[in-house]
């Protein structure tokens, strides 16, 4: 997903971006996701003052996760907006002056979208997933699923430095 940074700065008129991006290598050695389909990017790059390039939209695809309680597989969808503001410049390492937007400066005419939409991808997963807000997950003694049947295991635990004071009152 190439963009033409002084073609787009000259022009007034934004230019639409759709394409499917193959997201494998990004989540590869993820434990946590066991697939995804295609990341659907629909953006827009239109110039604005300033010889700045705002790229807006929106992606979104399917990963296949695991419940982080419980392990199941779940279907998460993923919706992610995207913005960022790019900028031409001799001068990669400049920074914003106080109250300019976030821009991020380059020194080619070329700018590649792709390494920007993984970051905003990789950002935007949830650190989490359920499958569903009720699952009661996994023993932590017997490992049974807890939400199809109830294993018995005393799951109850106790400070070991309070331990002591539980035998005060057997009698």
């Amino acid at each position: 997903m190439i963009l033409q940074l002084r073609q787009l700065a000259s022009s007034d008129r934004p230019v639409d971006l759709h394409q499917e991006l193959d997201i494998s290598h990004v989540i590869k050695g993820r434990k946590d996701i066991a697939g995804a389909g295609p990341l659907k990017a629909d953006l827009r790059a239109a110039s604005s003052e300033g010889g700045v390039v705002r790229v807006t939209g929106n992606l979104g695809g399917q990963l296949d996760m695991f419940c982080s309680r419980c392990l199941k597989p779940v279907s998460h969808k993923v919706d992610i907006p995207f913005e960022e503001s790019f900028k031409q410049s001799d001068h990669p390492d400049s920074e914003p002056e106080d109250g300019e937007e976030e821009v991020t400066y380059v020194t080619e005419d070329q700018l590649n979208l792709v390494p920007y939409i993984e970051e905003a991808l990789l950002l935007n997963l949830p650190y989490a997933v359920i499958c569903s807000d009720d699952c009661k997950g996994l023993c932590p003694i017997c490992g049974t699923d807890r939400n199809e049947r109830d294993c018995g295991c005393n799951t109850e635990r106790i400070d070991p430095r309070l331990a002591s004071l539980g035998d005060f009152f057997k009698k």
